[in-house]
């Protein structure tokens, strides 16, 4: 990533008890990647994924939720 950090957002379902992921939005609209951390941990790893299977997660876990 960039030397400045991202600005990260929690899932919507954050209040589900914590198991939650984050995700930095205005990072992967600048390079087309996203970059995914757990909530829990903000200075662990983050996953670098691709626009396109970021896309695909979000609809298997609203898939899911259902």
């Amino acid at each position: 990533m960039t030397t400045e950090s991202p600005r990260w957002f929690k899932s919507s379902y954050s209040n589900n008890g914590g198991t939650c992921v984050e995700w930095a939005p205005a990072y992967a609209s600048a390079t087309g990647i996203v970059p995914v951390r757990d909530s829990k941990s903000p200075s662990g790893p983050a996953l670098m994924v691709s626009a396109d299977a970021f896309a695909g997660l979000v609809a298997l876990a609203r898939h899911a939720a259902r």
